[in-house]
């Protein structure tokens, strides 16, 4: 059983950055993939960034390639995503989740343990 706390979140005006942590419990979180998803007022839920077990390969939505990065500490038992150049449109709920499968995967149902999420609001 894995518990996944999100943090980080806030109010940050458009072009600037925030840096969300999720920490994770589990003596096994060094084997499971990892990933941020989103979800906006009124919209599905959406895939953000991935990264696999070892930290060494990660996938971004199209969104927010070249503005986001995902990192993972795993000697602390935590993941990152770092944004920069933040836009409204960034604006949400932001969710981490972990897969006992190491690898990669954008698809939401195939993550085992969710955060309760942690709120980005993004002002013009």
């Amino acid at each position: 059983q894995v518990q996944l706390v999100e943090s980080g979140g806030g109010l940050v005006q458009a072009g600037g950055s925030l840096r969300l942590s999720c920490a994770a419990s589990g003596r096994t979180f060094s084997n499971y993939g990892m990933a941020w998803f989103r979800q906006a007022p009124g919209k599905e839920r959406e895939f953000v960034a991935a990264i696999n077990w070892s930290g060494d390969s990660t996938y971004y939505a199209s969104s927010v390639k070249g503005r986001f990065t995902i990192a993972r500490d795993n000697a602390n038992n935590t993941v990152y995503l770092q944004m920069n150049s933040l836009n409204p449109e960034d604006t949400a709920v932001y969710y981490c989740a972990a897969r006992e499968a190491g690898g990669i995967t954008t698809l939401s149902l195939r993550f085992d343990y969710w955060g309760q999420g942690t709120q980005v609001t993004v002002s013009s």
